[in-house]
C-alpha cells in the first residue's frame, strides 16, 4: 500500500476518494490556535495514494503569504539635475514622476531654484510649464537664467478681465495688490484647473505650480485630495512636478520637501560714506537649503543642508 503525506489543515473541507480496502493512518490534529500560536509546525497525516510516491501539500493559508524577501520593491525614481550643483549634491537631483515641494519666505531663493530647474530641463530639450498664480515671473530674469523660451510655457493666473487692477503708465505692469485683497481665491482656482489640464495632456518634462506669492491661508485651502490626485497623475511619468510655496501644504503627498532661507545678502554701494541700505543695490544672496522630508528611499531622513549663491542678472 502506498501512502502520501499531506497537512491535515489542508485536508479540511476537501473530499478524498480512496479504495474501499485502503485504510488511512491519522495523527491527532492541533487546533488553529496551536498551529499559529506555539510556533510548532503543523502535524501531518498519512493518507493512501495510488501514485506510489510521497507528495507534500502545504497549508493554503501559509502558501498564500509571500515572504518578505519576495515582495516587490518599488523602483527608485529617476533623478534629474536642478541646475544647481549644491542642490544636486544634497538631494541627488529632482525626482521624475513625483511631487517636490520648495518652501521658504520671500527672498529665500525660491525663484532662483525654480528658474534653474526650468533652465536645466530646457537644456535637456524638454518642454516646461510654470503656472504663475500671482503673475510675478519676470521674463527677462527667465531668459537671463538660461531658459530656452521656445520650450517654455508661462501660464499667468494673476490677471482678471473684470478687475485686473491698474497698470503703471510707464512700465505697463499690473499692480498685484488684488492678490492680497480678496482675489487670491480666483487665482488659486485657475491654477488648479490649469494644473489638471497640463498633467492630463502630458508631454512636459517639468511642471511648476508657483504659489509663493499667495497668502498662506489661501494656499492651505487646497484639499489634500487634490494633491493626492496630482501625485497619482504624475506617477509613472517622466514629469517633474514642483510646488513653490511659502509653507508646506501637500503633506504626505510630496516625495521631497525642501526648505530654503537666505542667510547673507550682498549689497553694492559706497559703504565708506555710510550710504543707507535703501540706496544700495542687491547683487547676490547666499541661500541655505534643507531636506525637511524625503521619501526617495526607506531609510530615515537625516537633516542635511546645502548652501549656494544667487546673483542678480545685472550683476552677472
Amino acid at each position: 500500500m502506498s501512502s502520501a503525506v499531506v497537512s491535515t489543515s489542508a485536508a479540511q473541507g476537501r473530499h478524498f476518494v480512496f479504495d474501499g480496502e485502503d485504510v488511512a493512518e491519522v495523527c491527532l490534529q492541533p487546533s488553529g490556535a496551536e498551529l499559529f500560536g506555539n510556533g510548532r509546525p503543523p502535524q501531518r497525516v498519512l493518507l493512501p495514494s495510488s501514485s506510489g510516491a510521497f507528495s507534500t501539500t502545504e497549508d493554503a493559508r501559509l502558501t498564500s503569504v509571500a515572504p518578505a524577501s519576495r515582495l516587490a520593491v518599488r523602483p527608485a525614481p529617476e533623478m534629474v539635475s536642478s541646475g544647481i550643483a549644491a542642490m544636486d549634491a544634497l538631494t541627488g537631483g529632482l525626482p521624475r514622476g513625483c511631487l517636490t515641494e520648495i518652501c521658504g519666505p520671500a527672498s529665500s531663493g525660491r525663484t532662483t531654484l525654480l528658474l534653474s530647474a526650468v533652465a536645466a530641463a530646457t537644456r535637456r530639450r524638454e518642454f516646461c510649464a510654470v503656472v504663475d498664480a500671482s503673475d510675478s515671473l519676470d521674463p527677462q530674469s527667465a531668459a537671463a537664467a538660461g531658459i530656452e523660451l521656445g520650450r517654455f510655457l508661462w501660464v499667468r493666473c494673476g490677471e482678471h478681465s473684470d478687475h485686473a487692477g491698474h497698470r503703471h503708465p510707464e512700465h505697463g505692469r499690473v499692480e498685484r495688490s488684488y492678490v492680497e485683497n480678496g482675489h487670491a481665491e480666483q487665482s488659486l482656482e485657475q491654477l488648479l484647473r490649469v494644473a489638471d489640464l497640463l498633467l492630463e495632456s502630458g508631454g512636459f518634462g517639468l511642471i511648476a505650480l508657483d504659489l509663493g506669492d499667495l497668502p498662506p491661508q489661501t494656499a492651505r485651502r487646497i484639499p489634500l485630495t487634490t494633491w493626492f490626485r496630482f501625485r497619482r497623475a504624475v506617477e509613472h511619468t517622466p514629469t517633474v512636478l514642483l510646488a513653490i510655496e511659502r509653507q508646506s501644504i501637500a503633506g504626505s503627498c510630496s516625495s521631497l520637501l525642501l526648505k530654503l532661507g537666505s542667510i547673507k545678502m550682498g549689497l553694492a554701494g559706497n559703504r565708506a560714506c555710510n550710504m543707507p541700505t535703501h540706496a544700495q543695490l542687491l547683487t547676490e544672496m547666499e541661500i541655505t537649503a534643507e531636506i525637511a522630508r524625503s521619501r526617495m528611499d526607506r531609510k530615515p531622513v537625516r537633516s542635511a543642508e546645502a548652501t549656494f549663491s544667487s546673483k542678480t542678472a545685472w550683476a552677472g
